[in-house]
């Protein structure tokens, strides 16, 4: 489906993050029993760590008496950490277990403690009202953590606001320009798409037929079937999950054996598992991973796809800053949205109803 060029400019301010949300505050590997960690996910410094039964726990990385980062502190007791500047120990809920030199504990000495999910290899926190909190609402990567899929990922702090990551995600056309050397063709650009939404997603699906393999694809092609050749059906599915998590069902398979139908065995297929957090509103944690379904036993095609993936990446977050840092010195300029936007459009479009929601409750509260 084509959709024409918007002619009305619109603003390039970036909207805000909402907070009734869930966000990957880490990998799982990073939040231990034995340390404390630190990350800010929307604008709230958390410390992260493990109760001793391995659960995780997020708390305001700030002590009550003098705001210390408790990430700077230790792990005392099962489920305690310990404020590096007087002393002052917390539980997991936030509440203060001892204080020194006095016998009292101070009944407001708490800092907040935030809902907790651990599910698809990530830490996900809920920073905002937690009574809201529905781990049922935690965005679905069940590829990331299922026997059928194998693969990794990384992290990457990039220096641009989230929602342009998420720009960049929706459309991939601009794979052609920016990523000409590994995965871009100008079929991207040149193919029909289709746009569906509903309340909490969005789905842009771009088929590609009979048409050459790229340098990536082309690798991972031979890696399944040594000494592949010939022309493929490639395909891209980008799911949108609000406010900030894209899973992007990618592959190729050999042209003409059914894959449009759903046949994919002539093929090989991959997941580009995506979920951004924003750190502040020029930073942003950005959560990535590349799973694929065949030769699941094979740690040295998963890193290799994993540093190949790392390069593309590399490149996009070289544009990203330089679009941020675009923006900043250019406060003023409008954008132009073009058919290929439908997708981010939606995305914004969500995103800003989600922030709409949390302004109405906050004004009558």
């Amino acid at each position: 489906m084509r959709y024409p060029e918007t002619k009305t400019p619109t603003t390039n301010k970036t909207l805000g993050h909402p907070l009734n949300a869930w966000y990957v505050a880490a990998w799982d590997h990073e939040v231990v029993s034995s340390e404390i960690f630190s990350r800010t996910v929307a604008h709230r410094p958390l410390a992260l760590y493990r109760t001793a039964e391995g659960r995780p726990v997020a708390l305001a990385d700030a002590c009550w008496h003098r705001l210390a980062p408790l990430s700077m502190g230790k792990r005392v007791g099962s489920d305690e950490v310990q404020c590096p500047y007087h002393g002052l120990r917390f539980n997991s809920a936030g509440r203060c277990t001892y204080m020194p030199a006095q016998r009292t504990i101070n009944p407001s000495a708490m800092v907040p403690s935030f809902p907790v999910v651990e599910r698809h290899r990530f830490i996900w926190v809920w920073p905002g009202d937690p009574t809201l909190a529905d781990p049922d609402t935690v965005p679905d990567l069940h590829q990331m953590s299922s026997p059928d899929w194998a693969g990794d990922g990384l992290t990457i702090h990039a220096k641009a606001n989230y929602q342009l990551i998420l720009d960049n995600l929706m459309d991939l056309t601009h794979e052609e320009f920016v990523h000409s050397t590994s995965i871009g063709q100008e079929e991207l650009s040149e193919s029909d798409f289709d746009v569906t939404h509903d309340e909490r997603t969005v789905t842009v699906t771009r088929w590609m037929l009979d048409i050459d393999a790229p340098p990536f694809w082309l690798k991972n092609l031979r890696d399944r079937f040594p000494g592949f050749e010939g022309r493929v059906d490639r395909w891209q599915i980008i799911r949108f999950e609000a406010p900030s998590t894209i899973r992007i069902d990618v592959g190729v398979a050999k042209a003409g054996t059914g894959a449009p139908e759903g046949d994919r065995s002539q093929g090989v297929n991959g997941y580009v598992m995506n979920t951004i957090t924003p750190e502040t509103d020029r930073t942003s944690h950005y959560f990535w991973a590349f799973m694929r379904n065949y030769r699941l036993d094979s740690r040295l095609i998963t890193t290799q796809t994993r540093d190949g993936v790392s390069r593309v990446f590399a490149e996009d977050e070289r544009m990203l800053v330089a679009q941020q840092e675009a923006i900043d010195a250019h406060p003023d300029h409008e954008f132009y949205s073009l058919n290929i936007d439908a997708g981010g459009m939606w995305v914004r479009r969500l995103i800003e109803r989600m922030l709409t929601a949390e302004q109405l409750v906050a004004a009558r509260s």
